[in-house]
């Protein structure tokens, strides 16, 4: 067996990851600015705002972070993990608004030409450095993005990043060699064709976990089936299985158990047997059982 566990920086936890991703962002930030003033590139100006959307995206994660790091309280009982959610639709949202902007801008550009040239080899060199930065950012973040909603809006982020890297490298390669002015501008069309899939699965992600879905992959046909086979387990109804945040389920159930394990005084034992069950099988870690004696009739009960 190998040990597939992230070490070195990539060990860090979401918030030392997310500031570390921030800084670089920060910094390619300026240099894509400077860059696209002095070649003139759209495809170059859009990859800053994408940079700028990003580093404002990655703000908005840092904090998330922290506040979800905060304790449970009399008033906040689960903690403030749905915080990373938030964090989450904020980046998605921001995502959209991103490429809409580059669509039209990349239109605008390819239905009115602009007369200042680009220059291909500067914007070439600019890109280049781009591309290096994104791919640590993405190679910090993508152990932590598996656990986390709110890193893996980040993680996204810069993916779109990086693809966008490439999309004004080849660019700036088209223009230097060649000097067809429009691959600039069509660059920057590609760059919002393909962010839009990822920012529409976040989103999908967000509705899922704020709508209380159960967790992608969670069948709760097989949890019951499980709780079922336990020794002393007569029935199960009221069975709700969701998750505060990615990597986080929650699961609910009321459990009609025999009489004869109350009498034995065995609901102990039981309720141990319940909740490993959940966290081996289906990995699911916080769990709450309500047993109940067989022929229990309870109010307002649900199916």
């Amino acid at each position: 067996m190998h040990d597939h566990a992230p070490s070195g920086i990539r060990s860090g936890g979401p918030r030392k990851l997310l500031a570390i991703s921030l800084t670089i962002t920060a910094t390619m930030l300026v240099v894509q600015v400077v860059g696209a003033v002095l070649t003139g590139s759209l495809a170059l100006l859009a990859d800053a705002g994408h940079m700028f959307t990003d580093s404002s995206a990655l703000v908005v994660a840092l904090i998330a972070a922290s506040v979800a790091a905060r304790p449970a309280d009399d008033r906040h009982t689960y903690g403030y993990q749905r915080a990373e959610v938030l964090g989450a639709l904020v980046n998605a949202v921001i995502l959209v608004a991103l490429c809409v902007w580059i669509a039209v801008e990349a239109f605008r550009r390819l239905l009115e030409p602009d007369a200042a040239e680009v220059q291909g080899l500067p914007m070439l060199v600019v890109a280049f450095v781009g591309l290096c930065a994104n791919g640590v950012s993405l190679y910090l973040l993508s152990a932590a993005q598996r656990t986390s909603i709110n890193v893996r809006g980040a993680y996204l982020e810069v993916l779109g990043d990086l693809i966008g890297s490439v999309m004004v490298l080849i660019a700036a390669g088209v223009i230097w060699l060649t000097g067809w002015m429009p691959a600039d501008a069509l660059a920057s069309l590609a760059i919002a064709v393909l962010i839009v899939p990822r920012a529409v699965a976040l989103l999908r992600e967000v509705v899922a976990v704020l709508g209380e879905r159960a967790p992608k992959g969670t069948r709760v046909p097989d949890i019951r089936a499980h709780i079922l086979r336990t020794d002393g387990v007569v029935d199960v109804h009221d069975v709700h299985v969701w998750q505060l945040t990615r990597g986080a389920p929650v699961f609910t159930a009321h459990v009609v158990v025999a009489r004869e394990v109350f009498e034995g005084d065995r609901t102990g034992a039981l309720l141990s047997e319940l909740q490993g069950c959940l966290s081996r099988h289906f990995d699911v870690e916080h769990s709450t059982f309500q047993l109940e004696p067989a022929g229990h009739v309870e109010h307002d009960a649900h199916a």
